[in-house]
């Protein structure tokens, strides 16, 4: 039996199969049936927990640290996604591929999806409060990036920017809760994230950049366009140079090398899969970045077992 509530850009999944009918709506909202932005705001915090630990030579906090950020991202991954979606309510109504979202659908109100919002803020906070005191205010920091972030689409060609600043901060907190501090090895992180997500983010804008035009929504999509590869190299190859100079000042040794030659690797068959204007693969590209994040995790983890041990 289908699913009238169902959102369009849904692909069938738990939410949609399993979930109880009431619901639904919110597990939408915090795009629990999706939870691909999840993994991707992930990455840079396990990035980072991995790379301080094998800096401290240190990995008997990581397990919990590891524990810890996945809550925490998909905690508050979820309450930013509500958040977005009670701004952009509008604008989500005049697009195919998101008009039947609970608040354009009527299945929330602003209110529950506030309320909703509150909720999943108050997990993230729950976990926050297990780290050292610089790092909650470090990670509280971030929500004034995630507020202003669903309106500057309205309002700049670079949104994407903004984007990275906000999903690259957990390259800041394992610095931050490992070392109480940010040092050479996290900015430079966080820079190298903040590319990466430009490039990816990229790459999913041009899914609705038709749709994007028509109501005057600006991204990077759109200002690239045909030079979307050439801008992906540079966006992509920067990722890779400034995530490089953070092993280097980290001391990292062969294994945080290779994976970052994996990560490399992936992102490089990206570019050279890309048809800007197959949105279906377009959504499969951005789909796999979650493994791109995962090679370079792989390596920094196994890089922080063999620091600790040697």
């Amino acid at each position: 039996m289908s699913d009238a509530s169902r959102v369009a850009d849904a692909t069938g999944n738990w939410v949609d199969s399993r979930a109880p009918q009431w619901t639904r709506p919110y597990l939408r909202l915090a795009r629990l049936d999706r939870p691909i932005g999840s993994w991707l705001l992930l990455m840079p915090c396990w990035w980072s927990a991995a790379l301080s630990a094998a800096m401290a030579h240190q990995i008997a906090p990581l397990p919990r640290d590891i524990a810890l950020f996945f809550v925490g991202a998909f905690a508050m991954r979820g309450a930013g996604c509500t958040w977005n979606d009670i701004t952009d309510r509008d604008l989500d109504a005049k697009v195919e591929r998101t008009r039947s979202r609970p608040i354009p659908a009527g299945q929330v109100s602003v209110g529950q999806a506030l309320t909703f919002l509150v909720l999943q803020a108050l997990i993230g906070l729950a976990v926050l409060l297990q780290f050292n005191r610089f790092a909650v205010f470090t990670g509280i920091a971030s929500l004034i990036i995630v507020a202003i972030y669903p309106f500057m689409k309205r309002i700049t060609w670079w949104p994407q920017v903004v984007l990275g600043l906000a999903f690259s901060w957990g390259a800041l907190m394992g610095f931050a809760v490992t070392f109480a501090r940010l040092d050479a090895p996290a900015l430079l992180l966080y820079a190298g994230s903040i590319a990466w997500v430009i490039g990816y983010d990229t790459i999913y804008a041009h899914q609705d950049a038709e749709d994007d035009a028509l109501i005057g929504i600006k991204s990077t999509a759109r200002l690239f366009g045909a030079r979307t590869h050439q801008a992906l190299v540079i966006c992509y190859g920067l990722a890779v140079v400034l995530i490089a100079l953070a092993l280097l000042y980290a001391g990292a040794g062969l294994a945080a090398w290779i994976g970052l030659v994996a990560f490399a690797a992936h992102l490089i068959r990206q570019i050279r899969r890309l048809r800007i204007g197959d949105g279906a693969l377009c959504w499969r590209l951005f789909l796999s970045n979650r493994d791109a994040g995962f090679l370079l995790f792989a390596g920094l983890l196994a890089d922080a077992l063999i620091r600790a041990n040697g």
